[in-house]
C-alpha cells in the first residue's frame, strides 16, 4: 500500500538571494526513459542510511530526477541515492538522468506522479521553472524534497526539505583563500587579474559560488575580474572557455573555475598555450567540488586550491524521508558539512581516506 505522507507546513521560508538565470536547453526528445535501480554497492564512506520501517513488507518508493552526469562530483552524487536507497534498506528508486535539460525533469517528475511514488527527489537543472510540476505533486500528496540545488518558488510549501552546500559561503571561502595566498606570497597589494569559468548559468551552484567571490571581489580594489564565462560545468568546455580567455588575455593572473571538470580542462589548455600553473607556475588556479581527481591534480603541481562541495546527500534525504514517515518535522533548509583543501596539506594522506 502506497504512503501519501504529507507533513505539516514546516519552518518559515529560507532567505536564500540567488538569482535566477536561464539555461541552455536542447529538444526533450533524447530523454531516456526513468529505470528501476537495483541495490548499488558503494565503497563511499557515508554515514549510517536510515532504514525503512518495512513491517508491513512495503517498500518506500522514491523518484530520483537528477541533473546528469556532466561530472565526477554528480557520479559521486549519484552513487550516494542508489547505495542509499535499496531494497534492502527498504526502498525501490526509480532514477532518472535528465541530460542536464530541465523539461526532461519534468517530464520524469510527472511520470513519477502517475507511477505514485511516495517521494519524489529532484536535483534542478536550474532554479525557475518549477512552480506547475510542483503543485501537480502536491495535488497528489507526493512530498517533495530538494537535492544540491534550489528552486526558485513563490510557494516554498511546494517542497518539504533541500538538502545541499552554502555555495555563496564556498565563493566567500574560496576568496578569503586567494587574499591569504596572495599575502603569503608577497602579491597582496599586487595587481591581481582573473577569469572565471563560471557553471551551467542559472544553477543554484554557479548563482552561489559566482556571488559569493563576487563578494569578496568588492574587498580587494586591486582584484579586477576579466572576464566571466560558462562552461558549463564539463572538463571540454572548460577547456574551451580557457582557450578562448588565453588568446584575449596575456595577463592572467587566477582562474577560478567553479568545479573541478572545468579546472582539468583550464590545466590542459594552460599547458597547451606553453604557460605553466599551480603553486609554482604563471597561473593560480583554483576550482570547487574537491573529488579525488582534484587531489591528484594538487598533488602533481597543476592545481593550487578546491574547495569542497559534498555529495553524499543520499543518507541525509533518507533521514528526512523517515521522519516525514513518522510524522515529525524537519528543518527546510540543511547544509552538508563542507571544507576546503590546497597544496600545504598532506594530499596523500587526505586522499587514502577520501570517500568521493
Amino acid at each position: 500500500m502506497k504512503r501519501k505522507v504529507v507533513s505539516a507546513l514546516l519552518i518559515a521560508a529560507m532567505t536564500l538571494s540567488l538569482a535566477a538565470c536561464g539555461s541552455k536547453e536542447a529538444p526533450a526528445d533524447t530523454q531516456a526513459p526513468a529505470e528501476t535501480e537495483t541495490p548499488a554497492e558503494s565503497g563511499q564512506d557515508e554515514e549510517e542510511t536510515p532504514a525503512a520501517d518495512t513491517g508491513s513488507g512495503d517498500l518506500i518508493t522514491v523518484g530520483y530526477a537528477q541533473v546528469g552526469a556532466e561530472s565526477d562530483w554528480r557520479t559521486a552524487n549519484t552513487e550516494s541515492f542508489k547505495s542509499t536507497f535499496t531494497e534492502e534498506n527498504g526502498y525501490k528508486l526509480i532514477f532518472d538522468d535528465a541530460q542536464q535539460k530541465q523539461e526532461n525533469q519534468i517530464k520524469a517528475i510527472r511520470s513519477f506522479i502517475q507511477q505514485e511514488v511516495d517521494y519524489i527527489v529532484v536535483a534542478p537543472v536550474v532554479e525557475t521553472g518549477w512552480e506547475t510540476v510542483l503543485e501537480e505533486a502536491k495535488e497528489a500528496g507526493i512530498p517533495v524534497i530538494l537535492s544540491d540545488r534550489m528552486m526558485d518558488v513563490s510557494d516554498d510549501s511546494l517542497f518539504e526539505a533541500w538538502v545541499g552546500g552554502n555555495f555563496v559561503k564556498e565563493g566567500e571561502t574560496c576568496g578569503d583563500w586567494l587574499a591569504q595566498y596572495l599575502e603569503a606570497a608577497g602579491r597582496g597589494e599586487e595587481e591581481i587579474n582573473m577569469v572565471t569559468i563560471q557553471g551551467t548559468i542559472g544553477a543554484s551552484a554557479q548563482v552561489g559560488r559566482t556571488e559569493g567571490m563576487a563578494n569578496k571581489l568588492a574587498e580587494h580594489s586591486n582584484w579586477k575580474m576579466l572576464e566571466m564565462q560558462s562552461g558549463e560545468f564539463t572538463q571540454a568546455k572548460g577547456q574551451e572557455v580557457m582557450e578562448s580567455f588565453l588568446k584575449s588575455y596575456d595577463d592572467i593572473d587566477v582562474v577560478i573555475c567553479e568545479n573541478d571538470n572545468e579546472a582539468f580542462g583550464a590545466i590542459d589548455a594552460i599547458k597547451a598555450a606553453g604557460k605553466t600553473c599551480g603553486p609554482d607556475g604563471d597561473i593560480i588556479v583554483v576550482s570547487f567540488d574537491s573529488v579525488k581527481a582534484a587531489f591528484e591534480s594538487m598533488i602533481a603541481g597543476d592545481l593550487n586550491a578546491t574547495f569542497e562541495c559534498n555529495p553524499l546527500h543520499g543518507p541525509r534525504v533518507a533521514e528526512i524521508i523517515q521522519k516525514l514517515e513518522a510524522g515529525e518535522t524537519v528543518d527546510k533548509i540543511q547544509y552538508v558539512d563542507e571544507a576546503y583543501f590546497d597544496t600545504s596539506m598532506d594530499l596523500e594522506a587526505i586522499l587514502a581516506e577520501r570517500a568521493y
